[in-house]
């Protein structure tokens, strides 16, 4: 049940389907760490069905301030080699995590990057894959990592890169200050082809456009002031 590896999962209001991602997960992963984010409905309830482990937030924080706690209390197990962050929505498969995981245990990586535009996309908003398309160009011109899709939330990492992430921006975009880390430690990255399925239930929640091109700006905006 590969012991060596945490999945962190932050969770803000996903009471409709967090059980049954987090039942997916544990078919194939004893140590996933659920981050409820001052969820409001009943995700907290549904989590304690399940057998992940919940750390909570008394309030709303983010999903980089959720990720940044999962993967601090994750790095408490000192067998965890491996780390791997796993939207709670649906989107994303369980079985692309164990490809990424075979890249990264057999190849100089340090961390391996989901990328929807080297896999499948499906049922992607016409608009929102323009508007990510846009900001991976913009994303990569402004940190010089290139990378076709910037802003995807399934990540596999090694420990020495969970120790060296410091996110600090609490929302969508703390993707900025996870490829800032990259360049600036100069890890060796990998990107993989992935599935993402927006079902209408995920469409319904999904994240503003615009937080792609944010993203894009954080990063300019960092190494101005640096």
């Amino acid at each position: 049940m590969n012991p060596d590896v945490q999945i962190i999962v932050p969770v803000y209001n996903e009471a409709k389907v967090v059980r049954s991602t987090i039942q997916g997960l544990s078919k194939s992963f004893a140590n996933i760490v659920c981050v409820n984010d001052g969820s409001t409905d009943n995700s907290f309830g549904e989590i304690s069905k399940t057998k992940a482990t919940i750390v909570s937030h008394p309030i709303n924080l983010g999903q980089g301030a959720a990720l940044q706690t999962g993967i601090d209390f994750a790095l408490q197990n000192k067998n965890a080699d491996y780390f791997v962050t796993f939207d709670s929505d649906g989107q994303h498969q369980v079985e692309d995590i164990k490809r990424m995981l075979d890249y990264i245990r057999h190849h100089d990586v340090d961390i391996v990057l989901g990328s929807r535009f080297l896999g499948t996309a499906e049922n992607i908003p016409s608009a929102k894959r323009i508007m990510l398309k846009l900001a991976v160009k913009f994303t990569n011109r402004a940190s010089g990592i290139k990378l076709t899709d910037a802003h995807n939330g399934l990540r596999v990492f090694n420990r020495r890169v969970a120790e060296n992430l410091n996110i600090l921006n609490p929302d969508f975009s703390h993707a900025s200050e996870v490829i800032e880390t990259i360049a600036t430690k100069q890890f060796k990255y990998k990107e993989l082809p992935v599935t993402i399925v927006y079902s209408d239930y995920s469409k319904s929640k999904g994240q503003s456009m615009f937080n792609a091109i944010n993203m894009g700006l954080d990063i300019l905006f960092d190494r101005i002031i640096k």
